[in-house]
């Protein structure tokens, strides 16, 4: 397995034939990773909003809502020059299986966790992806527009494990870390290997 698929916990590389689909429909591909960075921005309010008496937690998603908000609009420059406009969104099926995933009925804390690590799961395997788009597309523009993305995802996935073993024993976070892990690693097979997609 590729190091740095290990290096980010994942237990299942991307299908390789994932980037050069893709790479066919860009277009699409930027239009899905729009919504992605929208629902990034809207989802840490979210949590802001819903645990705002929690001030670590405030403190270090605040600037995360600036910058993914800033990747939406830099994701839409670049759309707009190369023509391409912003459409109506799609189902994100790898996002909803991963809510539907999601324990119910818990304390705060372990919901939080829930939402914690559903946040830290779809920015490890953005990075991963964007990574390939950053060494396999055959535009220099656009590998170095995916390196920044992928690092900065790299960023945020960290910083939710950071804020999950803040609020929560180690012990507790890695275990269920390790189950959303083993989840995905099962889930993704399931899915159809679609080029206009990020997840």
């Amino acid at each position: 397995m590729c190091i740095f698929v290990s290096m980010l916990g994942l237990k299942l590389p991307t299908d390789p034939r994932w980037v050069n689909i893709a790479e066919k429909s860009i277009g699409d591909i930027l239009i899905d990773h729009a919504f992605c960075e929208q629902k990034a921005a809207t989802t840490c309010i979210s949590i802001i909003v819903q645990y705002a008496d929690r001030e670590v937690l405030v403190d270090k998603l605040s600037p995360i809502v600036a910058e993914e908000w800033g990747h939406f609009r830099r994701v839409l420059k670049e759309m707009k020059a190369r023509g391409v406009k912003l459409d109506k969104k799609r189902k994100d099926e790898y996002v909803n299986k991963l809510l539907a995933f999601q324990r119910k009925g818990l304390t705060e804390d372990l919901v939080l966790l829930e939402k914690l690590l559903t946040c830290a799961l779809i920015e490890a395997r953005s990075c991963e992806r964007f990574r390939l788009l950053s060494i396999e597309c055959l535009e220099p523009e656009l590998r170095q527009f995916y390196h920044e993305f992928m690092v900065s995802e790299a960023g945020h996935y960290r910083l939710f494990m950071d804020l999950a073993e803040h609020f929560l024993p180690k012990e507790v976070v890695r275990k269920r870390w390790q189950e959303y892990l083993d989840f995905e690693a099962e889930m993704l097979p399931t899915l159809e290997l679609r080029g206009d997609r990020v997840h």
